[in-house]
């Protein structure tokens, strides 16, 4: 039998994103600057018409000064942890 993961929690990694800038009191201009991203492809993230690629989180995560698994650790927001070995 094969147990699928749940699916990924979007949501809460784009408001991770949002809180990090926010916290930072970063407008998008300014981590634009610092991520090298374009202003455009981070309104499009955090308003989640878009989830941009690992380079694009990797770059996210460096400008944020953020390990990038404490960014990704958001996906499994409201998640069970796993449970045993597998196989």
């Amino acid at each position: 039998m094969t147990i699928f993961p749940p699916d990924p929690n979007l949501t809460a990694l784009r408001l991770e994103l949002a809180r990090l800038r926010a916290e930072r009191r970063w407008t998008y201009d300014e981590l634009a600057a610092r991520s090298g991203l374009a202003r455009r492809t981070l309104i499009e993230i955090e308003q989640g018409r878009t989830i941009g690629t690992l380079k694009t989180w990797h770059a996210l995560a460096h400008a944020l000064g953020t390990p990038l698994d404490r960014l990704f650790a958001a996906l499994c927001d409201g998640h069970e942890p796993p449970t045993g070995s597998p196989g």
